[in-house]
């Protein structure tokens, strides 16, 4: 892990058009359909990302001078802190990777090294973008699949009988024949069968490339996951290519040459070239319980790893550069957003330092009766409708009275204040427990209607609910 030179070296530049200019109320306006309340995060993450637009367009000399302001989401489990960061990500058709500090130790000891973040985004941009500019040339690689098909299905004719095959001594000689064993005709009349599929039963030998080399695993203090040198690859030039021979039928047959096709279509160093300039300008990384690396007291024990991942963390959030087996990332602009509960640690027990490159903290607050309902029935993928759209799968309509869905969210306040607060995560365990004999029985209910009313809730919830010890084993 390297330093960014000092000499302000120009970042390679991002097409703005890639970025969706979305203003900071249209940003939090779309936040709104999934999330509920949280309005001062959702302001937060709306300026932070229109920033980023602010600074494609300000002079370059200037450019580069401007750092991303990432931001701390403080607040209890289940409030919409993933959330917001993952809608954000999908908003903008930013590069978004979510990692789990905990998961993290610092170098030396056994365990992930926070470099691999950085590098896992860049696999998952290439990954994207690969699939989706083959997708764009789908067309041209089913024509060019179409005729591989048919040279398969219509193969050239052999040396005719009782004739000896040409010696590379042999004089050169020009036969002329009346006639091939493939004419034009035949090979559309072919193609039309084929279109038409006639031939979907037939069986044909496909063979394609065969990518398995034999995989080494290197320990280094850099981390399994990364090694600066991809053995993999480099193993993979000292094997010949193998051919690996399938026998598919001729619809599975046409969607393998089809995958083939594509590959072969594709700019791979492109992909990539621009996916380390999409990472580098408009990555984004959700760094999630950041608190659980916080030293809760003396530096023994444990908490040395931790204070250590807190070290190693500040280069990457700071600016430096990152080796992958693509090339080298900068991370001076890629935003990053941290959340944690910090129950019994504060934000300020953090080193000095890795607060400092944080400047941008929100509190959310913890969610009460009428955001559960509000949960429950306002977002596009708001539960009521999941399990709606799930029991109409099986023909059966369920029905959610008002009253039911306002028990169901005065239960999850009750149990959330009573036992550990887990914010929305409860109304899935309640839900669940609600819908039990339903879902279990829709297959072969003789009513195909379902009517959920606060009695029905009251009767399977309420003494659950009631009973604090029962409650923390299953709700």
């Amino acid at each position: 892990m390297t330093r960014r030179p000092a000499d302000g070296t120009c970042l390679r530049a991002l097409d703005v058009k890639s970025m969706k200019t979305l203003k900071p109320f249209e940003t939090v306006a779309a936040l709104d359909t999934y999330v509920v309340g949280q309005h001062n995060a959702k302001r937060a993450v709306a300026v932070a990302l229109r920033n980023r637009w602010r600074r494609q367009q300000v002079p370059v000399e200037l450019r580069d001078e401007i750092a991303p302001k990432n931001i701390i989401l403080i607040g209890p489990t289940g409030v919409g802190k993933t959330e917001i960061a993952r809608r954000l990500s999908i908003l903008t058709d930013s590069p978004f990777h979510k990692v789990e500090a905990s998961k993290f130790t610092e170098v030396g000891y056994v365990g992930r090294d926070v470099e691999s973040m950085v590098r896992e985004l860049l696999e998952q941009t290439i990954t994207c973008d690969k699939a989706r500019e083959q997708a764009a040339v789908q067309e041209k690689a089913r024509q060019l699949a179409e005729e591989r098909m048919l040279d398969l299905l219509l193969p050239k004719a052999g040396p005719a009988p009782g004739v000896r095959p040409a010696e590379p001594g042999d004089p050169q000689i020009e036969l002329v024949s009346s006639g091939t064993a493939e004419t034009p005709s035949t090979r559309e009349k072919l193609r039309a069968l084929l279109r038409q599929g006639k031939l979907d039963n037939r069986y044909v030998d496909v063979e394609t490339a065969d990518r398995n080399v034999p995989m080494v695993e290197v320990f280094s203090n850099a981390g399994l996951e990364e090694l600066g040198i991809n053995f993999k690859d480099m193993l993979g030039g000292l094997f010949p290519k193998g051919v690996k021979r399938r026998r598919l039928k001729v619809p599975e047959g046409m969607g393998v040459l089809a995958q083939e096709e594509a590959q072969q279509l594709v700019d791979a160093d492109k992909i990539v070239k621009q996916a380390i300039a999409k990472v580098e300008q408009a990555g984004i990384i959700f760094i999630d319980e950041i608190d659980k690396i916080v030293a809760k007291g003396a530096a023994q024990g444990p908490d040395v790893s931790r204070e250590g991942v807190q070290r190693d963390l500040l280069p990457v959030v700071e600016g430096c550069t990152v080796t992958t087996k693509y090339g080298p990332v900068k991370t001076d602009h890629v935003l990053f957003i941290a959340s944690g509960a910090f129950h019994t640690v504060k934000p300020s027990d953090l080193i000095p330092e890795l607060q400092g490159r944080f400047p941008i903290r929100v509190e959310l607050s913890a969610l009460g009766k009428d955001e559960f309902v509000r949960i429950l029935t306002e977002p596009k993928n708001a539960l009521l409708l999941q399990y709606t759209a799930l029991l109409k799968t099986e023909g059966v309509e369920l029905v959610f009275q008002p009253e039911a869905v306002r028990e169901v969210a005065r239960l999850a306040e009750e149990v959330n204040s009573r036992t550990e607060n887990i914010g929305a995560r409860r109304l899935h365990t309640l839900m669940e427990r609600l819908l039990e004999d339903v879902l279990f029985d829709a297959p072969d209910a003789a009513d195909r209607r379902v009517v959920i009313d606060q009695a029905t809730v009251e009767r399977r919830l309420k003494d659950i609910a009631g009973d604090e010890d029962l409650s923390r084993y299953i709700l």
